[in-house]
């Protein structure tokens, strides 16, 4: 199905700023060279611009790349997004939910730890 994002083995948040005005082909260069990683694999990697409200999502499917875009229509809202490096932080299910909803990745008392 196209854009089916629970195929994903792995969510990838990729640290920094990104320029949201990169494609497909342009968001696979920054996985391949600053990231050292595959984007041919299994995998969510989720791009954040410098307003922090809007980003994309790159999807590698079997018969070709699925690129989702979200804006948040708050007109405050803003996603947050590590701003250390170029570096690809890895994510769970839950904490894409959260990120999507625009809330905080790190819910402490959401996370019951045994």
């Amino acid at each position: 199905m196209l854009g089916d994002i629970s195929v994903a083995d792995n969510i990838y948040i990729v640290c920094g700023t990104t320029d949201m005005r990169k494609s497909i082909d342009g968001l696979c260069s920054i996985i391949r060279d600053k990231l050292s990683m595959n984007p041919d694999q299994s995998s969510l990697f989720l791009f954040c611009g410098k307003r922090c409200d809007r980003i994309k999502v790159l999807l590698h499917e079997p018969d070709g790349y699925v690129l989702l875009y979200k804006r948040l229509s708050v007109t405050q809202g803003r996603y947050r997004w590590s701003r250390k490096s170029s570096e690809a932080q890895a994510i769970t299910w839950r904490q894409l939910d959260w990120l999507l909803s625009g809330l905080d990745m790190e819910q402490p008392k959401a996370i019951q730890t045994r």
